[in-house]
C-alpha cells in the first residue's frame, strides 16, 4: 500500500448502520451520516479543537430568477477542515449550497431558517471525503450490495469477536424447584428444621450443584423470614 494513501484506507469503510439514503434531491443514492464522520475524524486526528476542526466562510446570493427582478435566494458556505497528521498540518476545504428563500411550485414563498446549518454540514462532509472519510461510498462502492454484504459480514464478526464468551450455567433442576415447594409449605419454623434433617434432603444436598444450592438456599431464608416476622392483628 502506497504510504500516500495510508490514511485515505484508514478511514474509508463507512459502517452500513451510519450510512442513509438520500431524499429530497433529484438524484438517488446514499451518503454517509454527518455526525459519524465527525466521531471518525476525532478517532483519527483527537479531539475537535485539538486534532482537527474546521473554519466556515459563508454569504448570501441570488439562485434562480423567480420573477422579473426576484431571485431565488442561496446560502453558500465555503468548509476549510484542518487536521494533524504524522506530526504535520493538513488543510482542505469544500463549499455547500442550500436554497435559503424562494417560491414554491404552489406560488407559495419560503425561507429555510436551516439552509445555513444544512450548507455547513455538506460542505463539512465533502472536505472530509477529499481526505479519504466515505470514501467507498463517494467512490461509488455502496452501488455493489456485494460489497454492502461483505461490510455487515465484517462488523458482526467483529462484534462476536469482542463479545466477551458466555459461561455455562446449569439450570435448576426439577428436583431443586420440588424441594422449593416443600419448603414454602412449612408452617412453622419447626416443621423447616424438620424438613432439613430428613434423609432425603440430606442426601439432596450432598449432590445438588452450586445452583440447585443457590435456589435452595434462597427459597429456605425466604421462608425462615416469613416465619419469623409476627403476623399483626388488625387494629395494631
Amino acid at each position: 500500500m502506497s504510504e500516500n494513501l495510508k490514511l485515505w484506507h484508514q478511514v474509508e469503510k463507512t459502517p452500513p448502520e451510519h450510512v442513509k439514503q438520500i431524499t429530497g434531491k433529484s438524484y438517488q443514492g446514499t451518503s454517509p451520516k454527518p455526525q459519524y464522520l465527525v466521531m471518525k475524524a476525532t478517532e483519527t486526528f483527537g479531539p475537535i479543537g485539538i486534532g482537527w476542526g474546521f473554519t466556515v466562510d459563508e454569504r448570501i446570493e441570488d439562485g434562480a430568477l423567480i420573477a422579473p427582478g426576484h431571485f431565488e435566494r442561496m446560502h453558500i458556505a465555503k468548509v476549510k477542515v484542518w487536521y494533524k497528521w504524522n506530526g504535520e498540518r493538513g488543510e482542505v476545504e469544500h463549499i455547500g449550497g442550500t436554497p435559503f428563500s424562494g417560491q414554491r411550485a404552489s406560488g407559495k414563498g419560503y425561507t429555510d431558517e436551516d439552509a445555513p446549518k444544512k450548507s455547513v454540514t455538506d460542505a463539512l462532509v465533502k472536505a472530509l471525503s477529499m481526505i479519504g472519510f466515505a470514501g467507498d461510498i463517494f467512490m461509488g462502492r455502496y452501488d455493489d450490495s456485494k460489497y454492502v454484504n461483505e461490510l455487515k459480514q465484517e462488523e458482526a464478526d467483529s462484534k462476536r469477536a469482542a463479545a466477551p464468551a458466555k459461561e455455562f450455567v446449569p439450570a435448576v433442576s426439577s428436583a431443586a424447584i420440588a424441594l422449593g415447594r416443600e419448603i414454602n409449605q412449612c408452617k412453622t419454623l419447626l416443621d423447616l428444621n424438620r424438613l432439613k434433617k430428613q434423609p432425603e434432603f440430606v442426601q439432596f444436598w450432598k449432590e445438588a450443584h452450586e445452583e440447585d444450592r443457590a435456589y435452595i438456599t434462597g427459597i429456605a431464608n425466604q421462608c425462615k423470614a416469613k416465619l419469623e416476622t409476627p403476623i399483626l392483628q388488625a387494629g395494631e
